[in-house]
């Protein structure tokens, strides 16, 4: 093994020590983006996805040239690594890689429109504790329109510090708005065990319950409540594995408001106000400006 001295550059991703802080950035990768879609005189755009509809299958004309789609789409989902605010946006353009059509083109090109003016942001790590470990999840409930399954979306924090997040279209049709809902929280319960796990590991392990924060009162009741409903008996097992952590003391599932509910940026488009809002709460932003050592 060798001794390569302080992490800089790891990836494609650039690693830039600040006082107090690392932050983690792939600007010159989002310029290569830019530059590969032939958009580097484009204007930006506020916000990656638009708040008013969602892509189907429907939307008309088959785009041209759908190997440039593929290769676009996958460059982005690269740059989520450091970049989890787009993270939904780009998850929705990959579903339709298969057959991508006009106006899923327009809609992967709003996004590389605003990675035009934010791309010199990243992802900043600070200096915090990691005696708690502190996840939000959310669901869209069917919101895709051609198969109606739900988009579900997580984020994990490790002290002060995003460590995990994820946005996905659920793999199964959900009934009920309490289904697609529980299955977002056994997701990132699910995430937050194997987290638990890996600091273990690490000899870095979180004594302090798994705190979930949920904006639906009804999964927070299921999670502890015994009793069993007709409407849920189709996600016991998922029921179950969440009901367990609870009862062990590994996990407590809270309320938090719709407003403050960050996973909402991982589960549908948002105005930008509270897209600007929930972005700078996962620690999204532009480079600091000190350069002191840690």
């Amino acid at each position: 093994m060798k001794d390569l001295g302080p992490l800089s550059y790891f990836l494609g991703i650039v690693v830039t020590r600040h006082k107090n802080c690392l932050f983690l950035s792939q600007t010159k990768y989002a310029h290569d983006i830019i530059k590969k879609a032939c958009m580097t005189d484009c204007n930006p755009a506020s916000t990656p996805v638009d708040s008013k509809g969602k892509m189907s299958t429907q939307s008309g004309i088959s785009y041209g040239d759908p190997t440039s789609y593929r290769s676009l789409c996958g460059a982005l989902q690269y740059l989520t690594f450091t970049r989890p605010d787009i993270s939904y946006a780009v998850q929705q353009v990959c579903l339709f890689m298969h057959a991508p059509q006009v106006a899923h083109m327009n809609a992967l090109k709003r996004i590389i429109r605003y990675i035009q003016g934010t791309a010199d942001y990243g992802l900043q790590l600070y200096k915090s504790s990691i005696t708690s470990l502190i996840s939000y999840t959310d669901a869209d409930l069917g919101g895709c329109p051609d198969t109606r399954r739900s988009t579900s979306g997580y984020c994990v924090f490790l002290g002060d510090n995003l460590i995990s997040w994820s946005s996905k279209r659920q793999p199964t049709l959900s009934k009920s708005s309490a289904e697609a809902e529980y299955r977002g929280v056994a997701n990132v319960v699910s995430e937050s065990c194997w987290v638990r796990n890996l600091l273990l590991e690490l000899r870095c392990s979180v004594t302090q319950a798994t705190l979930v924060y949920y904006d639906n009162v009804s999964a927070i009741y299921l999670s502890s409540n015994s009793v069993q409903h007709q409407r849920t008996k189709h996600i016991e097992m998922d029921i179950h594995f969440v009901r367990e952590k609870v009862q062990r003391g590994e996990v407590r599932v809270l309320h938090v408001p719709s407003r403050y509910q960050i996973a909402d940026i991982f589960t549908k488009g948002l105005p930008k106000i509270l897209f600007d809002d929930f972005r700078a709460s996962l620690s999204v932003c532009k480079a600091p400006v000190s350069t002191a050592e840690v």
